[in-house]
């Protein structure tokens, strides 16, 4: 076993350490913290396989070790960010007594979960699609984990008051865990950001994507993370329903 062999494993297993930071942060209400290290593990899942692909040593166990380590950066972690976020939106921080009718209701923030199954089921079902080799077919999971983890900073440092303290919070909140899930594992065809040439034609729905995204970023900063996810699912439906048929 050559230690060159080992470099994408490694980088994938990087990308699950950060998950895990990214994980004891959110519990600890360090929002900023947590999505700068799921940033860090979507930064490592990417140069896994690029550096797996430049070694000629893709594998199996690569395979495996790549959806292992989503799972918990790009499920786990957003999973208990909605959880946080839907726990605040009750008003209450304290243990949840599910043994108490009036309680019974806070029960509620637990379905923040539905996005972890939601990534587990795309990551698992990615694995066995042959589809998916030079696109997407559904939101992949690091996209919606960057949507997600960058709802509480939206909430903390625009001006956006559509989330706030009280019950029509917790339903929009609710409303976009259902939506995440969905929308992960929807028959919607992504164009991928790979580029595998430099020609400026081949490449122009990409390189017009990361300037308009660029653009979001510098207005709109953390509330252009979410515009930038939603951006790229409205091109891909417009490319596939329009631009590919021109």
């Amino acid at each position: 076993m050559s230690i060159k062999s080992q470099i994408p494993n490694i980088i994938t297993l990087l990308n699950l350490f950060c998950g895990c930071i990214a994980i004891v942060f959110a519990f600890q209400y360090e929002y900023e913290f947590a999505f700068f290290f799921v940033c860090m593990g979507i930064f490592f899942d990417f140069f896994d396989g690029f550096f797996a692909r430049l070694f000629k040593v893709q594998s199996e166990l690569g395979l495996q070790l790549d959806s292992l380590a989503d799972m918990v950066t790009s499920g786990v972690a957003p999973g208990v960010i909605m959880f946080q976020l839907l726990l605040k939106s009750y008003g209450s921080a304290k243990i949840i007594n599910i043994h108490s009718w009036d309680n019974a209701v806070m029960v509620l923030p637990f379905l923040g979960f539905i996005i972890t199954l939601g990534a587990c089921y795309r990551l698992a079902n990615f694995n066995i699609d042959t589809r998916q080799t030079d696109s997407f077919i559904g939101l992949p999971t690091p996209a919606n984990a960057l949507f997600i983890m960058s709802l509480p900073l939206v909430i903390q440092y625009s001006s956006v008051e559509f989330i706030t303290t009280n019950l029509q919070c917790s339903r929009v909140l609710l409303i976009i865990t259902i939506l995440s899930a969905y929308v992960m594992n929807a028959e919607i065809p992504l164009f991928s950001l790979k580029i595998k040439n430099f020609t400026l034609q081949k490449n122009a729905l990409q390189l017009f994507f990361l300037l308009i995204s660029l653009l979001l970023i510098v207005f709109f900063r953390y509330l252009g993370i979410p515009l930038v996810i939603l951006f790229y699912v409205l091109l891909s439906v417009v490319n596939n329903t329009f631009l590919k048929k021109a």
